[in-house]
């Protein structure tokens, strides 16, 4: 496996404890978006990027200076892997719509995308989030699902690992 970062946004430290246990599982390095830096991401050559999700499905407010470092790299060639943390019952018609946005504000940086995963098994009216059929990225909602959370986790690890 190459040289892994994750970076996250987070607001009540659900995002961060998600972020904390996927760098975990791989052995990864991990990092708050708001101390992401241009050279820090020069570093690696792969990136998992997790955002929750806060009023009309909007990214994480720290993400939007952090999208800022990620357009100002040069991202050509590294792969990226996308998480989300939402809320499918309070938020359905918006439902992990912060991960939507991020993809959308970096999606033609040039980089590999990995990870999206089936929308099976979730319930919600409508998300930004899903591409083709698919979300963009691993879906988690530890409002109203966090019994899944950990296979949801260790499964898509399994996806995305011959891919790092």
């Amino acid at each position: 496996m190459n040289k892994t970062l994750v970076v996250y946004g987070s607001s009540t430290g659900t995002c961060q404890t998600i972020a904390e246990k996927i760098a975990g599982l791989l052995g990864a390095d991990i990092i708050d978006v708001n101390a992401l830096t241009t050279d820090k991401l020069n570093d690696y050559q792969n990136l998992l990027l997790g955002t929750s999700t806060w009023g009309a499905g909007e990214m994480q407010d720290d993400w939007y200076d952090g999208v800022k470092v990620l357009k100002s790299a040069d991202l050509a060639g590294k792969t990226i892997a996308l998480f989300g943390c939402g809320d499918c019952e309070s938020y359905c018609d918006t439902f992990v719509g912060g991960m939507g946005e991020l993809y959308e504000c970096i999606k033609d940086c040039g980089a590999k995308f990995v990870g999206q995963t089936a929308t099976d098994g979730y319930t919600f009216d409508a998300s930004d989030a899903v591409v083709e059929g698919k979300f963009v990225g691993l879906v988690l909602d530890e409002v109203n699902e966090d019994n899944k959370t950990d296979d949801r986790i260790n499964a898509w690890i399994e996806e995305i690992k011959s891919s790092l």
